[in-house]
């Protein structure tokens, strides 16, 4: 969160900057919307504090006079480790809605996680020709996922990331005090006209289409259902983080969802460590929740992390100036973590997994390798 809209620098320097213009240019209850959290926002805003708590422990003499931020990320070529996250309802920011997003993430050579509450369909997403994940609900109507599991695997997706921690949405006080609802033109075309949810409360939406029983059984349904990488998105215990992968998973984001779920929930930056460290390994770890800058990513690629969804400073990019706002939140985002890497004596990625960090509060920490 910033601090409110003043006067805007020429050109965008920090992604900070990307969400002023975009706060500058939505009604006040769209804004909401994609920055509010649930609650008293406890999680939101201890998201962004554990960032600013995790130091670098930067190396010196390494030689390198540039910064590599090429990775894979669950098996594909990414320019940096960075994906974009599944978030529901683009074009309530921007009419040119998930299709600009889409694009935007193929020029920049990253994945684009498509939502299951995406305003524009799937087919339209994969066109951008860019590296496709799916985002998959647990949802009532069974057929319906299959057909969504089928849909991505049709269009070529590269993996399954199934959402395990929305039995239902969490109480977000800010789109009650407002009465947000799903504007018809953003409605989710993933589902059946009947489950679409256009002038329905986001909540109200979503407990009417998600079914809140998901288990561990459903898990090894899914597992045999489709030959996708699969990845459990919002997972913050070790004990559920082993399970997952001792039943098939191939990935793991450590995720509180933003802030938008449990409120008083852990703060994904630190959940990190203890579920890389009870895995190994076995699967690859990505983290969302709360990155805001280059040193972010490097913070969270140091804690053990494959990679991070960026989510919020995508649609606000998107809100901004469209495809081109996406463009250039994306490229500032490049920017700041070469120069991250380079600073932290980090000359590509798997050198910036082994620096140090300190934390400026008790809390387990990383030693220097």
């Amino acid at each position: 969160m910033t601090g409110g809209p003043g006067v805007l620098a020429a050109e965008p320097l920090t992604l900070a900057d990307v969400e002023d213009r975009a706060r500058a240019v939505l009604a006040p209850e769209v804004y909401d919307f994609v920055a509010g959290g649930s609650g008293d926002e406890s999680t939101l805003n201890a998201n962004r504090a554990a960032f600013d708590r995790c130091h670098l422990v930067p190396r010196v003499l390494s030689g390198a006079a540039t910064a590599d931020t090429t990775t894979t990320l669950l098996g594909v070529p990414a320019s940096m480790p960075v994906a974009v996250a599944p978030m529901a309802f683009h074009s309530v920011v921007h009419p040119d809605g998930e299709p600009a997003v889409s694009r935007a993430a193929a020029a920049a050579g990253i994945p684009f996680t498509a939502a299951t509450l995406a305003s524009r369909p799937l087919d339209e997403l994969a066109a951008a020709d860019g590296a496709l994940f799916l985002q998959l609900y647990w949802l009532r109507d069974r057929a319906r996922t299959e057909w969504l599991i089928d849909e991505a695997e049709r269009l070529g997706a590269r993996a399954l990331i199934l959402t395990v921690d929305v039995p239902f949405m969490g109480r977000r006080l800010r789109d009650l005090r407002n009465g947000f609802a799903v504007p018809a033109h953003a409605a989710p075309v993933n589902l059946p006209d009947a489950q679409r949810g256009a002038g329905q409360s986001v909540g109200g939406h979503a407990a009417a289409v998600i079914d809140p029983t998901l288990s561990w059984s459903d898990l090894e349904w899914l597992r045999r259902r489709t030959r996708l990488p699969l990845v459990l998105k919002g997972v913050l215990d070790p004990a559920d983080a082993r399970r997952a992968v001792d039943l098939g998973a191939d990935g793991l984001v450590v995720s509180n969802h933003g802030g938008r779920q449990l409120d008083g929930a852990v703060p994904s930056l630190l959940a990190l460590p203890a579920i890389r460290a009870e895995v190994g390994d076995a699967c690859e770890v990505l983290l969302d929740s709360g990155v805001r800058s280059g040193t972010d990513v490097l913070r969270a690629l140091a804690l053990g992390a494959s990679g991070v969804l960026l989510g919020r400073p995508v649609l606000w990019g998107l809100a901004s100036a469209g495809e081109a706002g996406v463009t250039g939140a994306l490229e500032l985002l490049r920017t700041e973590i070469e120069v991250a890497m380079a600073l932290a004596g980090a000359p590509h990625v798997a050198a910036a997994g082994r620096l140090g960090v300190r934390w400026a509060f008790a809390t387990p920490e990383r030693e220097d390798p």
